[in-house]
């Protein structure tokens, strides 16, 4: 069977005002979907959604560890692209945040923002969007409820499993994050709700000066390893997960720069 195209799927992706998240929003309307892009950043989002067209796209502004905006995120996917019944359908978590620096001397202040980021919003969302595409299905069970596909695609890091002591706080959120993906995999997916783990590797976009990283050593890391990966490969890899058909799961992918090897 030939993959699927999303041009029927209604998408909410989180972290969407800049690199990878921007990428996949654009990536997925050019395949015909229509998007709700969340961020804090909403010059940014608007600025988005201005370039990728109103008809295609929505704009919710807002905190996503925080489950009023979590429900304004899939309510407007639902109301305004889903005629007012149809859920999201496809659900891409990738807001997150880096830290630089390990355990010992990493900065404290910045743990709690760390973990809500980058594990509490994705377990909340996880939640919300998973128990609405269990009412698309039903009470039904067994092969039926593979009808069409309903996705959660979940953006982590190839230091959720190879923690670095470099940035071991940052890497535990993300290992935390691939264990909780392949708990709900578990628990949804005999309902016909496909989890994925997306793990890129090195991808230079503006996470690093975010997270306080050190241009030099990224320059380096880049000259060593490089080419790195933009955006747009992580953006093309989650677009591939979502047009396979609905029985076909590709459950963990690890995205890496062919010259990386480690982590």
């Amino acid at each position: 069977m030939t993959s699927l195209p999303l041009e029927y799927r209604v998408a909410v992706i989180t972290g969407a005002s800049a690199g990878i998240g921007a990428a996949i929003a654009r990536d997925l309307v050019a395949q015909g979907a229509k998007v709700v892009v969340n961020a804090r950043r909403l010059d940014r989002l608007e600025a988005l959604v201005g370039e990728l067209g109103r008809s295609r796209a929505i704009a919710v502004a807002g905190d996503c560890s925080r489950p009023e905006v979590i429900s304004r995120m899939l309510d407007a996917a639902r109301d305004g692209h889903g005629g007012g019944v149809r859920e999201a359908d496809l659900v891409v978590i990738n807001a997150g945040r880096g830290l630089g620096g390990s355990v010992m001397n990493s900065d404290v202040t910045k743990w709690q923002e760390l973990i809500n980021t980058n594990y509490v919003a994705a377990a909340l969302l996880m939640r919300e969007a998973g128990n609405r595409m269990l009412k698309a299905v039903g009470n039904r069970t067994g092969p039926s409820v593979v009808d069409a596909p309903r996705d959660i695609i979940v953006i982590g890091s190839v230091v959720g499993k190879h923690v670095s002591p470099f940035s071991s706080m940052y890497g535990s959120t993300k290992f935390a994050v691939h264990g909780l993906t392949e708990g709900v995999r578990r628990e949804l997916g005999p309902k016909g709700v496909r989890i994925t783990m997306v793990a890129p590797g090195f991808v230079e976009s503006e996470f690093q000066g975010v997270a306080g990283y050190d241009p030099a050593w990224f320059q380096e890391v880049s000259q060593r390893i490089g080419p790195v990966l933009s955006p747009n490969d992580v953006a093309r890899t989650v677009s591939f997960v979502a047009q396979q058909p609905p029985a076909v799961h590709l459950a963990e992918i690890f995205l890496r720069p062919t010259r990386q090897d480690y982590p």
